[in-house]
């Protein structure tokens, strides 16, 4: 690492950062302060969650093999994404409702991932509106993700805000005809807002730092949707989302239609399969996110590094590939990209730090990563990180 390097590190690490130094040190302190239904919103996936538990061990899997005696002296961790530069080859991939585990929510990420020169992929069902998130971090570099929703003039406001709020690119998630079943979520009566049923009184009151951030901080909502004209309260929203999110019918001829609507980049994310990849090619997608969204949609299908290659090989000279799916350490990033990823990312790997420290939190995260890629590459012999490639690989 170098010294500026080092010294950013150490002048931006919170209080009590002398405790966290993996995803899962971060992890296990959100499981303490935040209520055990909020906790499993986060972590938990859909039905026996077999597709969350194969998305690490599909990352596991990947064997590393290291050169020695190779000057490594001189590292750098930094990449392109969609032909722009980046500081690091993590990016913060879209996950809704960060007010849920901290007051300020996706502002925090947000600023936290332009100081840490990375891309932010803001959600549709963000805590905050898009042009909040815009305007915390004007100049940090934004995506915006969006579904294709039943109604085109919903998709349309969208796309125009966005465009309005100087966001970069698309991300279109596809993997949404329906909402999976989240097991979790039903045996612990997850709502928006949440509600505090008796049964969870006594486990929600043993967490009163996230009880003064729910309090202090603004209501649970979906800032982007307000101005969609049914009001601010979550439940009358969730409700429309419920209503109108999903469209069974969509087809990918509807992602030709937004590719004329959108004059930027778009990525479709959701892609599990060299067809869905191959069709994303052909009907305008300049990148796909190789995802099976955190394992919280379709349970049982593989683990999105296991597919990454396939995927890679088959469009990887057209479009540009990203993966998202079980990364907690930088030697995942590694993996990715010898696996054919030009970049990864996650979504609860900033939602742990978001919840214990806020954009302290996520910026210690987003450090480690930082750290443990450019370790990583010390330890396989390599200088750069676009150096990476299958030779890294056993």
């Amino acid at each position: 690492m170098k010294v500026r390097d080092m010294a950013r590190m150490l002048a931006r690490t919170p209080k009590g950062a002398a405790r966290w130094h993996t995803y899962e040190d971060f992890r296990q302190a959100a499981r303490r302060r935040l209520p055990t239904m909020v906790f499993d919103f986060v972590e938990g996936g859909a039905e026996g969650e077999v597709t969350v538990a194969a998305n690490r061990s599909s990352i596991d899997a990947v064997e590393l093999a290291p050169s020695y005696l190779v000057d490594v002296a001189d590292r750098e961790v930094s990449t392109t994404v969609l032909g722009a530069p980046v500081s690091m080859p993590y990016l913060l991939a879209p996950a809704g409702l960060a007010t849920l585990v901290h007051r300020e929510g996706e502002l925090a990420a947000a600023r936290a991932a332009a100081a840490a020169g990375t891309v932010f992929a803001v959600s549709t069902g963000s805590g905050y509106s898009l042009e909040d998130i815009a305007e915390a971090a004007p100049d940090g570099r934004r995506w915006f993700q969006l579904y294709l929703w039943k109604s085109p003039e919903v998709v349309r406001s969208l796309v125009n805000r966005a465009r309005d709020a100087g966001y970069e690119a698309l991300v279109l998630t596809v993997d949404v005809p329906v909402v999976g079943k989240r097991e979790r979520d039903l045996r612990n009566g997850m709502s928006l807002p949440p509600r505090i049923r008796w049964n969870r009184a006594l486990d929600t009151a043993r967490r009163p730092g996230w009880l003064h951030h729910m309090v202090t901080g603004p209501d649970i909502t979906f800032g982007s949707l307000v101005e969609l004209g049914i009001g601010d309260d979550a439940s009358a929203i969730g409700a429309y989302v419920d209503r109108e999110l999903a469209d069974p019918a969509r087809t990918w001829q509807d992602v030709a239609w937004l590719r004329r609507e959108w004059e930027g980049p778009l990525l479709v994310k959701g892609v599990i399969t060299v067809a869905d990849a191959e069709a994303a090619a052909k009907w305008g997608a300049d990148g796909v996110i190789v995802s099976n969204h955190g394992g919280r949609q379709l349970d049982s299908v593989p683990g999105a590094f296991s597919v990454l290659p396939r995927i890679a090989e088959a469009v990887g000279d057209r479009v540009e590939v990203l993966v998202d799916g079980g990364c907690q350490r930088g030697s995942d990033v590694v993996k990715a990209r010898a696996l054919g990823a030009r970049a990864a990312m996650g979504g609860r790997s900033w939602f742990w730090p978001l919840a214990v420290a806020g954009e302290p939190g996520v910026a210690r995260m987003l450090d480690i990563f930082r750290a443990d890629i450019d370790r990583t590459l010390a330890l396989i012999g390599r200088r750069r990180f676009d150096d990476i490639d299958p030779t890294i690989l056993t």
